[in-house]
């Protein structure tokens, strides 16, 4: 197989995997590791892919990249929502309660559960809090549900509230369950989000409730982005799409994070 061929092909499992090992890449193409090396030099010359320990990442996967809201709520949808689905069933309905959800596209669909949610018993009530301009607007619709939106800099690429003030006023709640969002859950490097005044935020939220359940879908599982937010020990449960990689497995069952496969 000639070099070009086998550079093409290393893009596309990189493209296609989300990241591709030197030694997995050595293997397959029956060639040394030094040579692996040498295409994914080249590779990264002209810009088709990103060099990282161990191996590659699509160039597109850097720790500062984050798209808009619009563009990732059309990823990983039926995921997101069977991770949504999952996190309802930990909010009791028979009992007054409080709940924060962190800005993101997975905690919007537990919004929009949310905005259907009813008490089994007359006296039972569910406050809901956030940050997020979105989820504010939906759960305005629920009836059952009592609002408390939170205040600050609105970030228009997330429509979140972010800033000192908002950081000041988690920092005065104490809620029974968070449910966070995060672009990264790694085994060492914990969870983190691209922007330094989101992590703030995500931060105080896990600092102030009771129990912390990230909302993560599979494809963010291995990765960091640039700001850590929050160790692994910091959450009680991660609820997500599919089992995560063997090292951050074995670093979750370590911090002892619940596991929930949606």
């Amino acid at each position: 197989m000639f070099a070009e061929e086998r550079q093409r092909l290393i893009a596309d499992l990189a493209a296609s995997q989300g990241r591709v090992a030197v030694s997995d890449l050595a293997e397959r193409f029956k060639v040394t590791s030094e040579t692996i090396r040498r295409d994914l030099a080249a590779l990264e010359a002209d810009g088709s892919l990103r060099r990282v320990h161990g191996g590659a990442v699509p160039v597109d996967s850097t720790t500062t990249v984050e798209r808009s809201l619009e563009e990732r709520q059309t990823e990983h949808q039926q995921e997101k929502l069977r991770i949504a689905q999952a996190a309802l069933k930990l909010i009791p309905a028979s009992r007054t309660g409080s709940v924060l959800l962190d800005a993101g596209t997975t905690t919007e669909q537990l919004a929009d559960l949310l905005v259907h949610w009813q008490p089994a018993t007359p006296d039972a009530e569910l406050l809901a809090i956030t940050h997020a301009v979105p989820i504010a607007s939906k759960l305005s619709n629920g009836s059952a549900v009592q609002l408390q939106l939170l205040g600050g800099k609105v970030r228009g690429l997330t429509a979140a509230a972010v800033g000192p003030s908002t950081v000041e006023q988690l920092g005065a709640l104490r809620p029974d369950i968070a449910f966070v969002g995060a672009n990264g859950v790694h085994a060492r490097f914990g969870l983190s989000t691209p922007d330094s005044e989101e992590a703030a935020v995500k931060s105080a939220i896990v600092r102030s409730a009771r129990r912390v359940v990230a909302l993560v879908d599979a494809s963010k599982l291995g990765e960091e982005a640039l700001v850590r937010f929050a160790g692994l020990r910091d959450i009680d449960t991660l609820i997500t799409s599919s089992e995560p990689p063997s090292d951050l497995a074995a670093a979750l069952r370590d911090a002892e994070v619940e596991v929930v496969i949606a």
